[in-house]
């Protein structure tokens, strides 16, 4: 094994003490981070023994070694985790999940307290529910509890400036504290804001109670439309308990991980239970696991996952695994997570009853998602095959395609959509405003586009393929620019294609249409070639339409005025009053510009000039 690192040199000047340890590739370049219990130990097994051919290529580029001694292997594995999180090395298994959780809060600051979706620090005042797995269970939950617990979800500032009951109370599911309440009206809405507490915290049992308690006093004081409401209120909470529930076999708030490795790729699905109630699941793939197994992974998924800084309140009373960890592995990350939260946290697998069914559910959902994913890498690759196959290209690593969008000519925003093998490139979408032609000119604004694309591309790189929205005029103005842009190095220019629509604009009856040489390939939406090209070229026309629709309202609220030097608010404020709305400042002169308070000739000419385009 061949190794530039004098490591016969660096071994002895490190200690056998725990602590955590960065390879560089180069001198800046950290290719991988470790912990270990005893580090020359760990250290010297890189390089006195025999090892995969994963680690054999990463002994091979190691520059230098950096280490950090710490108290115990525990602290160890915390700095190894926010090392890995902050250089996100190419050798090591990554999380690729930067995201917080998102939480139900419950507002403690208002006078009516409200629920709502919250994402991020938590600087609101008010209780915080959760986590949840995604946007969509906190989604799911807010429109379910707004059935059952008629309290407020509107926004603070809708609240404030209410004068009367909203839709939502028309539908019985917000008692309006926005408006004016008596005593008694009052009453009801806090007490229906302690029984959604009461409920989020998993004590549903005692919200039953207390319903019926209250459905029992209303009747016998002959509130029976009250009552009926109660009951109502009762039997949906019962159906939805009915629904949710676990087991009371499982009381605890539990997380059940399970993993599985095919092809090499990594699924690990999360299952989680809080309060009794099952929040949802969740389905992870890591990168970089060649030449590991489940249990590696495993294991790196774990630290990563749970000792990130915002995942505190996301610890459960009980990690339950689908195989078994080195016991000194599940040791040390139980000790490091009873450190980051304060209580012990009991890791393992090897369950019965009711965590066994919950168990084998989250493989299955494992296998499922791995399945998926694979299957749909396998379709995007059979398509970028059949594509190369069709226009005789060796080897498409990335396809870039263009597409505008204005109405009537206004607000021409153009769009680039990145897709490699595997498919979008989402970090690579780029949208364009464009100026300064004749509105309506698709020719112009194509023209332009690509002029600003690969006049000078931001990353250095161009793609193999460029997809062009539009028949042979679009086609014409991608030619002659790349003609310009590539003429001293005509060997890099990539591939055009035009993508014209057929007869009524029907999908499948495009036509493709090679740059330069105008050959046409007529394929049928059997061809696992024409489907990638019409995913590219659909993916650009969203994402051109939303961009326009954005800047087209974005110009509906916002006053013209607002772009003029000189013209603040109050001055903006005048225009309007003293001359009786933008209609009429857009007609008024010079002179009448100048007669309202605050505006002086010189800035009556500039705002005249501005508004004329003069």
């Amino acid at each position: 094994m061949s190794c530039s690192f004098d490591y016969k040199a660096f071994l002895p000047t490190v200690p056998e003490r725990p602590g955590s340890y960065r390879m560089y590739g180069d001198e800046e370049t950290v290719i991988y981070v470790g912990k270990a219990k005893n580090l020359r130990r760990r250290l010297s097994q890189y390089f006195t023994r025999e090892v995969g051919a994963k680690t054999a290529a990463l002994v091979s580029h190691i520059h230098h070694i950096e280490f950090t001694v710490t108290f115990s292997e525990s602290e160890a594995l915390i700095l190894e985790n926010n090392l890995i999180k902050q250089y996100q090395p190419r050798y090591n298994i990554l999380l690729r999940d930067d995201k917080s959780y998102p939480f139900l809060l419950l507002t403690s600051s208002d006078k009516h307290p409200g629920l709502f979706y919250h994402r991020g620090p938590k600087r609101k005042k008010g209780e915080y529910f959760g986590p949840f797995p995604d946007a969509t269970a906190v989604r799911a939950s807010l429109k379910l509890l707004q059935t059952l617990f008629p309290v407020r979800q509107c926004a603070d500032t809708v609240y404030a400036h209410r004068s009367r009951p909203c839709l939502m109370y028309q539908l019985g599911r917000c008692l309006a504290p926005c408006v004016p309440q008596d005593e008694e009206g009052e009453r009801r809405y806090l007490e229906q804001v302690r029984l959604l507490r009461l409920f989020l915290k998993g004590r549903s049992q005692e919200v039953l109670h207390d319903l019926t308690a209250t459905m029992e006093a209303q009747s016998q004081a002959l509130q029976f439309e009250q009552a009926a409401k109660t009951r109502d209120q009762l039997l949906a909470l019962r159906r939805v308990q009915e629904g949710n529930s676990v087991s009371g076999e499982v009381s605890a708030d539990l997380d059940i991980v399970a993993c599985v490795l095919s092809e090499g790729t990594a699924c690990v699905h999360v299952l989680f239970i809080r309060n009794s109630h099952v929040l949802g699941t969740r389905s992870y793939f890591p990168g970089n696991v060649e030449g590991n197994d489940e249990g590696a992974v495993l294991e790196a998924f774990l630290s990563q996952f749970y000792l990130a800084d915002d995942r505190g309140a996301l610890l459960p009373q009980e990690i339950i695994l689908d195989r078994e960890l080195p016991g000194e592995s599940v040791k040390t990350l139980s000790e490091a997570l009873a450190a980051q939260v304060g209580h012990e946290i009991r890791i393992g697998g090897e369950v019965r009853g009711e965590r066994g069914r919950y168990l084998k559910l989250a493989c299955e959902n494992a296998r499922s998602a791995l399945s998926s994913r694979l299957s749909s890498q396998a379709t995007a690759l059979q398509r970028v095959t059949a594509l190369e196959a069709i226009l005789g290209l060796e080897h498409i690593e990335r396809i870039e395609c263009f597409d505008i969008s204005h109405t009537m000519g206004e607000l021409t925003v153009a769009s680039c959509v990145c897709f490699n093998r595997d498919g979008p490139l989402s970090s690579r979408y780029r949208r364009y405003n464009i100026e300064g032609i004749t509105p309506g000119d698709d020719f112009a604004a194509m023209h332009q586009v690509l002029q600003r694309r690969y006049r000078d591309p931001e990353d250095g790189e161009n793609p193999d393929l460029i997809l062009i929205d539009g028949g042979k005029g679009q086609l014409h103005q991608a030619e002659e620019v790349l003609s310009e842009l590539f003429k001293d190095r005509a060997e890099l220019m990539p591939l055009m294609v035009g993508v014209a629509k057929g007869e009524g604009r029907k999908e499948g009856l495009e036509t493709l249409i090679r740059g330069f040489t105008h050959e046409t390939y007529n394929l049928t939406l059997a061809s696992p070639a024409l489907q990638l090209v019409l995913h590219v070229r659909d993916e650009a026309h969203r994402f051109a339409i939303t961009g326009h629709r954005a800047r087209r309202a974005k110009a509906r609220t916002t006053s013209t005025l607002e772009n003029i030097p000189g013209v603040g608010d109050k001055r903006r404020h005048a225009l309007l009053t003293h001359l009786g709305g933008m209609r009429e400042v857009m007609r008024a002169g010079v002179d009448e510009l100048s007669k309202v308070p605050g505006i002086s000739p010189e800035l009556a000419q500039q705002i005249y000039d501005s508004l004329h385009d003069l």
